[in-house]
């Protein structure tokens, strides 16, 4: 099933993996690949590719739904050499490669982007044994999109931070699983915060520590008088 607001049309594809078009035909993706989502996938259309931290950077991925003359933006951080698995580095793709930081504003051709700070907070249920935060502070970051007037919100691997109050959002895409992210629970709040057009939940469900109850979350949104759709990706 495919989601439309307005101009936009959005496919979740499994884990982070998202593909936005605008009526006028520019194609983003988020987070492409990782964990077989796109191992039946192979568009190679998309305009803006964007990359927000070490867990979610695919190589493969992105050479699966990057166009020729694709801009891939990555976040700052992302390190090939400390990713324990086989990825190319992102300035070794075949494509135009921007790195960007935790709190930057852009234009990129039609697509107006910022990036947002991503991460668990040292307090909060997100963390390891030692303490430390699984996604500390600087290592990855969130992305918004505005495509033809429409804003578009992926936070990212991070709990809610009070960075986001105050955000204007048409379109949220969190993430509700049980482990890494903000639950189901603390983006149902986030979203009666932020108060978007509507909100399509993905990063769920990949495998057993990722698992949410998806319908649970539709209603307790729904409740708050917030549009929410689900968007489940061909398995």
């Amino acid at each position: 099933m495919t989601v439309r607001h307005g101009p936009i049309t959005m496919d979740w594809l499994g884990y982070a993996t998202a593909r936005l078009e605008s009526q006028t035909g520019t194609v983003v993706y988020v987070d492409p690949g990782r964990y077989g989502v796109l191992d039946d996938y192979d568009a190679q259309d998309g305009d803006l590719v964007l990359v927000t931290h070490d867990h979610h950077y695919d190589s493969d991925g992105i050479r699966r739904v990057a166009s020729d003359d694709a801009l891939v933006v990555v976040y700052e951080e992302v390190d090939a050499d400390r990713i324990d698995r086989d990825v190319e580095t992102p300035e070794d793709l075949p494509y135009t490669v921007e790195r960007v930081g935790q709190d930057e504003a852009f234009a990129a051709g039609p697509i107006d982007l910022f990036t947002t700070p991503a991460h668990n907070l040292p307090d909060g249920p997100n963390v390891r044994d030692d303490g430390e935060p699984i996604h500390p502070e600087g290592f990855g970051c969130g992305y918004g999109v505005t495509m033809d007037g429409v804003s578009i919100f992926w936070p990212g691997d991070s709990d809610v931070l009070e960075y986001h109050e105050g955000m204007d959002v048409d379109f949220l895409l969190p993430s509700i699983a049980q482990n890494f992210t903000m639950d189901r629970h603390d983006a149902a709040d986030l979203a009666e915060t932020l108060e978007p057009d509507v909100v399509v939940p993905i990063h769920y469900d990949t495998f057993p520590d990722l698992e949410a109850d998806e319908e649970a979350f539709a209603v307790d949104v729904a409740k708050r008088g917030i549009p929410v759709a689900l968007e489940t990706p061909e398995q």
